[in-house]
């Protein structure tokens, strides 16, 4: 009997006895009223009961999932895909929508200019590789009545000519390109008259160069330069660019300017191809169906 007294199991039984005379003793000091044995043994056992509830929560989880996984995994797979259904569906209407936004423009182009024949709009399969002055390739041909030398234009303005025509593609050589002069004048004063041609150094800017300009000239930034049509190759008065900046030629007897062209021609998607504008095709489709 000694050596249970001073077993660990004594000790045990001790410290247990006394914890549960603390509960009551403190529950009677503080809420007033005796506490049963039950109620002890459920406050003592509580966050046991909660701890086995949560294991037992997460087990039935389990089990569930491994139960249910291919059911699981087929929902999951059609939800997938009619999450990319719809991602498609909303690029096909960005895309059909940016398509009616370029239709409506070359709408109003057509309106200003009705006497100038168009093609279709053409889509730009894609820019001539290490070429900085950005040359591009679209798909229409001499099928469309496409020829070398025609103006190419955007509704914002010309933007090149057609250089190499094949039966469903053409070359088109841009206006940021040396090989390319083309007469201007300033849209504001009517006068100020000059010759764009692309330069590399502008190029790197996606801007062009003015040369051949007086030197008392009336150029600020921000003015407009259309085509003049004194060389035959392009329409009158279509817009070009405008003004970023004036200065004199490395000569020092002329000035120059540096224009920003009025379409983004890095990033350009359609165009369409000026294929008359002299009314020339319209009288030779009158003769061809008069008797």
């Amino acid at each position: 009997m000694r050596e249970f007294f001073k077993s660990t199991r004594f000790k045990v039984l001790v410290a247990f006895i006394a914890f549960l005379l603390g509960m009551m003793i403190y529950a009677v000091t503080k809420g007033g009223y005796a506490v049963s044995g039950a109620s002890i043994v459920n406050t003592i056992t509580k966050p046991i009961r909660y701890i086995s509830g949560g294991i037992a929560s997460r087990i039935e989880l389990a089990s569930d999932k491994l139960t249910n996984a291919d059911s699981y995994y087929e929902e999951n797979q059609r939800l997938r895909s009619e999450v990319n259904e719809l991602k498609a569906q909303l690029s096909d209407y960005e895309d059909l929508k940016e398509e009616v936004e370029e239709l409506r423009k070359f709408v109003v182009i057509k309106e200003e200019h009705p006497d100038y024949v168009y093609t279709a709009p053409a889509q730009v399969l894609g820019y001539t590789a290490n070429d900085p002055f950005k040359s591009f390739t679209i798909d229409k041909g001499s099928e469309n009545d496409i020829e070398p030398y025609l103006p190419v234009a955007t509704a914002e303005g010309i933007i090149g000519i057609t250089v190499e025509v094949s039966e469903h593609t053409s070359l088109v050589r841009t206006i940021l390109s040396p090989d390319l002069s083309i007469a201007a004048v300033c849209a504001e004063t009517n006068a100020d008259y000059g010759i764009i041609e692309g330069a590399v150094l502008a190029a790197e800017k996606n801007c062009t160069k003015l040369t051949h300009l007086d030197l008392d000239n009336q150029l600020k930034v921000g003015s407009l330069m259309i085509t003049s049509g004194t060389s035959g190759l392009f329409p009158r008065d279509y817009p070009i660019g405008t003004v970023q900046s004036v200065g004199l030629e490395s000569s020092g007897l002329s000035a120059c300017a540096e224009i920003e062209p009025c379409a983004d021609i890095s990033r350009l998607s359609s165009v369409v191809v000026i294929t008359d504008f002299t009314g020339k095709k319209e009288a030779e489709n009158e003769d061809k169906t008069e008797p």
